[in-house]
């Protein structure tokens, strides 16, 4: 390989301590196939180059704002298809969207039911209390 610079890989022990996620987590996003290891060097354990570890910052967002494993394959199938990430924005766009509308709907149903809670205690305090 003269002229080309080894990529740093990272153990699976350390990206994960790192990052504070598990082993398993690693083991179960490669099974599912929206991220892949690459042999160490020393053949001792599963390693990320700096591009995986990067989609799995990603995916950790993704995770964080409630998309499922699912999307995320969906996601880089398109990204895979079309190896551009320009690709991968409509997609993204469109599944963020359908969030947004379920949070709007949960927070919809949270508000009326906290208008009935609120509704039932000061019936419970007028008929307790008669105020």
């Amino acid at each position: 390989m003269e002229g080309q610079e080894r990529e740093e890989i990272a153990s699976i022990g350390e990206l994960c301590r790192e990052l504070q996620i598990t082993t398993r987590t690693l083991r179960y996003w490669e099974e599912a196939g929206i991220i892949k290891s690459v042999d160490r060097q020393d053949r001792s354990n599963r390693g990320y180059t700096p591009y995986m570890v990067r989609r799995i910052k990603f995916i950790l967002k993704l995770k964080e704002i409630g998309l499922t494993i699912k999307e995320m394959q969906q996601l880089y199938k398109t990204y895979g298809n079309a190896k551009e990430t320009e690709a991968l924005i409509p997609e993204l766009i469109k599944i963020l969207d359908h969030h947004i509308d379920q949070v709007d709907e949960k927070m919809a149903k949270l508000s009326t039911l906290r208008k009935d809670i609120v509704e039932y205690r000061k019936r419970i305090l007028n008929k307790n209390f008669g105020s």
